[in-house]
């Protein structure tokens, strides 16, 4: 079958799935254009307006260390460690779904710059300005004034939160998730709830769509 598709349900301040983040890579590189990657925003923190407790920047802190040791990705605590940080994920989620209503290209490489950005980096991509600058860097010469407009927008506010409505209807209660179909009857299979190495998941797909492009 031709439509052969994975439905990937993450979030950009999913911590498991900025770790995540070399193994949709991977699964990128080895199947290029032969099994395309729908994003699906989750929902983790969507309106939280609380600026976290020191108690919860330290139970993070050592959540953030479980993601690095499984994953071998770098994480910077500086966007968290200021007084008043608010963990709102929905700022960036609908930064997310602006991108892949104009570039759906790009929407996965937008997704994994903001995470890089936030664990990586530790820059604050609550903040337009923030998601803006990833923006360009990502989409050098990007206009960023028509996304801060349509970043804005209900339209897009309402898109974001359709989202987060598919997530749950489908039944999604973690993140990263990967969903793969349809198969020869049309159903949709789960092809990793939670984190798992490239090792795990790549013999998984191969299986099921065969051997890889490259």
């Amino acid at each position: 079958m031709t439509d052969r598709h994975l439905i990937y349900f993450a979030d950009p301040m999913c911590s498991w799935c900025y770790g995540f983040w070399p193994v949709i890579s991977a699964v990128r590189a080895a199947f290029g254009d032969s099994l395309p990657v729908r994003l699906v925003m989750g929902g983790l923190r969507p309106g939280t307006t609380e600026a976290m407790t020191e108690e919860a920047k330290t139970s993070l802190r050592g959540h953030w260390a479980e993601v690095a040791a499984a994953s071998g990705q770098d994480f910077s605590e500086a966007a968290m460690a200021g007084e008043g940080f608010i963990y709102d994920t929905d700022p960036a989620a609908r930064a997310v779904v602006v991108i892949r209503r104009e570039r759906p290209d790009l929407a996965l490489d937008y997704l994994g710059a903001l995470q890089r950005a936030f664990y990586g980096e530790g820059r604050d991509i609550t903040q337009e300005d923030v998601l803006a600058e990833v923006l360009g860097e990502v989409v050098p010469g990007a206009d960023q004034e028509a996304f801060r407009i349509n970043w804005r927008s209900e339209d897009a506010e309402n898109e974001t939160w359709a989202d987060y409505a598919i997530s749950q209807k489908s039944g999604v209660t973690g993140f990263p998730t990967l969903v793969g179909g349809p198969d020869d009857t049309g159903k949709y299979g789960v092809v990793t709830r939670g984190f798992a190495p490239a090792e795990q998941v790549l013999p998984v797909l191969v299986d099921w769509i065969g051997r890889p492009v490259h």
